[in-house]
């Protein structure tokens, strides 16, 4: 597979989750076309959220929560999910029944 266009799809799973939703770096990986590629996922998101204007804070941990540590990018995140409507306990969890992105 095509290095560059799979970012390039990974990118476009990115920019199509809605606001008030949330999606899963696994989730993004399989919208993509590898379902196992959900670090590949995450380093993009680091490596380039700025350039790309990507929508970093909207895509969470397997289990529906927030990867970043406290005092680490945490608060900011959930913060920013928190402004588009999306509920985030103290733990940094958010219920993927009710805010998850289906994809489509």
């Amino acid at each position: 597979m095509d290095e560059e266009s799979f970012s390039a799809r990974i990118i476009s799973a990115l920019t199509n989750i809605p606001r008030g939703k949330v999606a899963t770096y696994g989730q993004i990986a399989l919208l993509a076309g590898n379902p196992r590629a959900a670090r590949t996922v995450s380093w993009l998101l680091r490596s380039s959220s700025a350039k790309y204007d990507l929508p970093w804070h909207r895509v969470l941990g397997a289990r529906g929560r927030i990867s970043m540590k406290p005092g680490a990018g945490l608060e900011e995140q959930a913060a920013l999910l928190m402004a588009e409507g999306v509920e985030v306990d103290g733990a940094g969890n958010v219920d993927l029944e009710l805010f998850g992105w289906d994809g489509f």
